[in-house]
């Protein structure tokens, strides 16, 4: 008889405060985008990472937060609403706008934040490329705290599973699963945060987009990996065999990663910078 763990019941409120109710999903968001913010300040005060390249300055950063935080929130529910579930929303507009209730897509947050990106690059007088590279350094961050938040929250479960450490998950039957939000939590914000990081130390960015493409494809690559782990949404199910809408999505991310990637190895990489001179 193989053992089967049940899901550990957690209160989507972390804190209440009499009307106020404070949710792990929020929180988990809120953490992810201040210890980002934090890395990416260090990312941009190191000069020795940039060498003569000009980059964002901390100041820079400090002010991108907000653009950054209204990207992911109004990119990731759009995609939510017009990809994953357009026709409930059709019918329920009201519930659009229920973010405490789940349901954001990564594609769509990601969308989010590259045009917040550009217009604030546009504001600032300073390269997309250089800001998106500093986030593709802390953004798999944010990304294991939502797939933490997805666990906590009992939802994205994953598909029946007899291995030892499989769940059986409320509202998703008697069959055990595979808790899929770890495993994602791990490939796309451990994993590849530890890639990026290294590649980072490695001099990633004295060559433009490189980290970026390094991101990309490499988010890519392991959520179609996740996705085989993970049951489709129910309102979409499997598109055919077993490709989801997430492979879909992901696979453009894969090929415009491999590109970008190509493109920078291709370019001589940007000198470092000389003594006592600062970029900006």
């Amino acid at each position: 008889m193989s053992l089967v763990l049940t899901f550990p019941t957690f209160d989507p409120v972390a804190i209440s405060l009499g009307p106020v109710a404070i949710r792990w999903y929020a929180l988990a968001y809120i953490a992810g985008i201040l210890i980002g913010w934090m890395l990416a300040r260090r990312i941009v005060s190191r000069p020795s990472l940039w060498g003569a390249r000009p980059h964002p300055t901390v100041r820079d950063i400090d002010d991108l937060v907000t653009w950054v935080t209204v990207g992911v929130v109004i990119g990731g529910r759009l995609g939510f609403v017009l990809v994953y579930n357009p026709a409930y929303y059709l019918a329920h507009p009201g519930e659009a706008l229920m973010l405490w209730q789940g349901g954001m897509s990564f594609h769509g947050g990601l969308t989010g934040v590259v045009v917040a990106v550009l217009l604030f690059s546009r504001v600032r007088h300073i390269s997309p490329v250089a800001v998106l590279d500093v986030l593709s350094g802390v953004v798999p961050v944010g990304l294991f705290f939502g797939r933490i938040a997805n666990f906590i929250n009992g939802e994205l479960w994953g598909r029946p599973s007899d291995a030892p450490w499989a769940m059986v998950f409320p509202g998703a039957g008697p069959e055990p699963r595979h808790p899929s939000q770890l495993y994602q939590a791990l490939l796309e914000g451990l994993v590849l945060y530890i890639v990026i990081a290294i590649a980072i130390r490695m001099g990633a960015l004295r060559r433009p987009g490189l980290a970026l493409g390094l991101f990309g494809g490499g988010y890519g690559i392991v959520r179609i990996i996740g996705e085989f782990f993970r049951m489709p949404d129910a309102q979409i199910g499997f598109l055919w065999g077993h490709v989801t809408m997430g492979m879909i999505l992901s696979l453009p991310m894969v090929l415009i990663g491999a590109v970008i990637v190509a493109i920078a190895l291709m370019r001589p990489a940007v000198p470092p910078a000389l003594e006592g001179e600062t970029k900006a």
